[in-house]
């Protein structure tokens, strides 16, 4: 229903007087005004809270060697791959290290391997210096045998027989020597192989990568600096995620669970409203602020936000409740306060009402008018 109501049936309000006899000095004109109900209706119930945006991953990489920064590639702001090159470590020593733990490997190898020089031996009798004590003990066993042969004939003497005796026990226990040897060179082989490896990896962890996707925050080592074991080069921040941390007074902790919507502003972009939900909650309430912490996680793909942005959030809860909502284009604010005209017998009346949370384009009224009242909306 629209009307035309003369500013002068206005109540009491000051400014409708001045208005009014701004009108008279022109002559009188109508006011137009849609006249709405006060309706009651379901509200949904949020929960308003501020806090503050942070990275969904934040790393700072150390260095895994000892020595001089040869070169730094990256710098802050830069945007960084999963891998990409951060910066590189010239080790001390490290490749004397490798090159001699290769060589003592090498030469193990080279006496674990089969007569001719083929590949290292599975058996230990297979290998070349257990095969030479094999054949130095078969051809004493045999020259033993002939001369006890002899010497129980009476054909040698007993000093040639015990020479013989002596050399083939001196063979038996050269081969079973001989075996022990390689079994235990094939363990030295494995400790000398895990040796390289590790020498390898230090040598290669001499180039510091980046080891998620993300942005550089911080850099803090320049070329020609000495660095140690975990010491600190890099900050890498992951940004196409944020975490919104929020606090959330106790009163409202029965509002509020995992999964619920939240819509985020920040002053950067206050016409902009940012989604998300809220991925976890702190079970325990900080006694000093009466409040717990909720986190929720945005999606920021276009990289707007930046971790550290102050934040105010709305939380939909799963509260619905019964309000009286009248649309917002129907409030004045005027000295503080709010205020709606409402419509009776064709006139306006100035009412004063509190205000609770906002609805798309509606308010709702916590006090001051009734269901079934009407208010003006200016046209």
């Amino acid at each position: 229903m629209a009307l035309a109501l003369a500013a002068g049936t206005v109540g009491a309000g000051g400014c409708a007087r001045s208005r009014a006899a701004e009108d008279g000095s022109r002559g009188s004109r109508p006011a137009r005004v849609h006249v709405v109900p006060v309706v009651s209706r379901s509200v949904q119930r949020t929960v308003d809270s501020v806090g503050s945006l942070f990275p969904f991953e934040e790393v700072t990489v150390g260095s895994e060697v000892e020595g001089r920064v040869a070169q730094v590639f990256v710098d802050v702001g830069d945007a960084v791959t999963r891998g990409r090159p951060l910066v590189k470590v010239v080790p001390i020593e490290l490749g004397l290290t490798l090159e001699q733990e290769r060589a003592a490997l090498e030469q193990i190898q080279a006496r674990l391997t089969t007569p001719g020089g083929a590949a290292a031996v599975k058996d230990p009798k297979e290998a070349a210096e257990v095969k030479r004590a094999d054949a130095d003990r078969t051809d004493a066993e045999q020259k033993y045998l002939r001369a006890k042969e002899l010497f129980g004939q009476g054909l040698i003497s007993r000093g040639t027989f015990d020479e013989a005796e002596a050399r083939f026990n001196g063979a038996r226990a050269g081969y079973d020597m001989a075996v022990q040897n390689v079994l235990t060179l094939r363990a030295q082989a494995a400790q000398r192989t895990a040796s390289v490896a590790l020498a390898g990896k230090k040598l290669s962890d001499t180039v510091i990568r980046a080891p998620f996707e993300g942005h550089v925050k911080d850099r803090m080592v320049t070329q020609g600096q000495y660095v140690k074991v975990q010491t600190p080069v890099i900050v890498i921040v992951a940004t196409d995620r944020l975490r919104a941390r929020l606090k959330v007074p106790e009163k409202m902790a029965a509002w509020v669970a995992v999964g619920q919507p939240v819509k985020v502003q920040v002053e950067a972009y206050p016409d902009r409203a940012f989604e998300g939900a809220v991925s976890r909650m702190n079970p325990t309430v900080d006694p000093q602020t009466r409040s717990f912490d909720v986190e929720a996680l945005l999606e920021n793909r276009d990289g707007v936000l930046k971790p550290g942005f102050f934040a105010r959030a709305s939380i939909v809860s799963s509260r619905v409740d019964q309000a009286l909502v009248v649309p917002q284009d129907a409030l004045r604010y005027l000295y503080g306060v709010y205020k709606v005209f409402t419509v009776e017998r064709s006139a306006l009346h100035e009412t004063e009402v509190k205000l609770g949370a906002r609805e798309g384009a509606d308010v709702e009224i916590v006090s001051g008018l009734k269901e079934g009242a009407h208010v003006a909306v200016p046209l």
